[in-house]
């Protein structure tokens, strides 16, 4: 049996972690190659519906970067993503899917961080398994 490579979705704001992203690969620190990066204006742009609809497509885990709290380009969008962030983890933890979204402040100049928060996801949830909603996306 082959070991399970999970899906992972990984949202990241223009301005400030696309750019950390885009700072690992100019580097080029290796990182799993089993992630999507979606380039959002802001990290507060990223809609609850954007991770239930992730989900229930079949991604296994959820990693939302966005600017350090005090350096979003929008004032304050980072802090409006965090509060939302929260309620979506605990909303996801009542559904079972604890642990399948992570979120992480990584600035332009972190693409050391941006890889090593990248591995340590995918790690966690290669250790978490595949998501039990990923079983319907297949049949």
């Amino acid at each position: 049996m082959s070991e399970f490579e999970p899906d992972i979705l990984t949202f990241c704001c223009n301005w400030c972690s696309y750019a950390g992203a885009d700072l690992a690969g100019v580097s080029r620190l290796q990182y799993p190659a089993n992630n999507r990066i979606v380039r959002v204006m802001c990290s507060s742009r990223i809609e609850p519906s954007f991770i239930l609809e992730a989900l229930r497509e079949g991604t296994d885990g959820i990693l939302v970067t966005g600017c350090h709290i005090g350096d979003c380009h929008y004032i304050e969008g980072n802090v409006h993503t965090d509060e939302r962030m929260k309620e979506m983890v605990d909303a996801l933890e009542h559904l079972g899917l604890d642990g399948r979204l992570h979120l992480e402040w990584v600035s332009a100049a972190e693409g050391k961080k941006f890889q090593e928060t990248l591995i340590g996801f995918v790690e966690k949830i290669k250790a978490l398994g595949p998501s039990p909603l990923k079983k319907g996306v297949d049949d």
